[in-house]
């Protein structure tokens, strides 16, 4: 609707706007802004579209992977480096994945928001949500405020369908040169995050003068 993604509530049919668009309309746009002048709004659209292809030939071919299908194939550049960021992120960060109970997991709180998360399962012993990232250049772990949030978002709203206590969040990261990083936000860090999550919950509602 007007550009802007919404799930319907299973139990309502209300319209609720996904993760993603709450972290956009409360996010802190000064940055974008400045780097979109700095470039120009023609180059801007073509870098982003260009990330987004990559983004999600990488999840197709980690949705392969873990279902045990035939990854995508081609030999242009993108597709191969797709490929090989897929290969990074199986071989440094799968090996901790001790069970996968879901991929590509719709959720929704009730009433409140919905969105997809790329993989719930265990982590390195512990219930976690788990998040595939592609990145120009690796990140630092104070630089990803907003994946932070995701996971905190998709956490909360898996407890309060399936009766789960996820308190933990994962972050497998890896960027264009293969450099490959992983990210676990758990106990205070994730309550913090997930209390600043919600915190924007009300200032999305606020500002769009939805009653949720």
């Amino acid at each position: 609707e007007d550009g802007t993604r919404f799930y319907l509530d299973p139990n309502t049919n209300k319209p609720l706007p996904s993760v993603t668009t709450i972290l956009s309309h409360t996010a802190d746009k000064s940055f974008l802004i400045e780097w979109q002048n700095r470039v120009g709004l023609k180059k801007a659209e073509e870098i982003r579209n260009e990330a987004a292809g990559l983004g999600t030939l990488l999840h197709t071919h980690m949705e392969c992977h873990i279902q045990g299908i035939q990854r995508p194939g081609g030999n242009n550049l993108v597709r191969q480096l797709a490929s090989r960021m897929a290969d990074t992120i199986i071989r440094e960060g799968l090996p901790k994945v001790d069970e996968v109970w879901g991929y590509e997991v719709p959720l929704y709180f009730p009433e409140l928001y919905a969105g997809t998360t790329d993989l719930v399962g265990v982590y390195n012993g512990k219930p976690a949500i788990m998040d595939y990232k592609n990145t120009k250049k690796m990140k630092t772990k104070d630089m990803i405020g907003e994946y932070m949030a995701q996971l905190c978002a998709y956490a909360l709203a898996h407890n309060e369908n399936h009766g789960t206590n996820i308190n933990s969040g994962v972050i497998f990261m890896v960027d264009r040169s293969l450099k490959y990083k992983t990210f676990v936000i758990e106990g205070d860090e994730f309550t913090d995050h997930a209390m600043k999550f919600l915190n924007r919950v009300g200032e999305y509602f606020s500002q769009t003068n939805t009653s949720s």
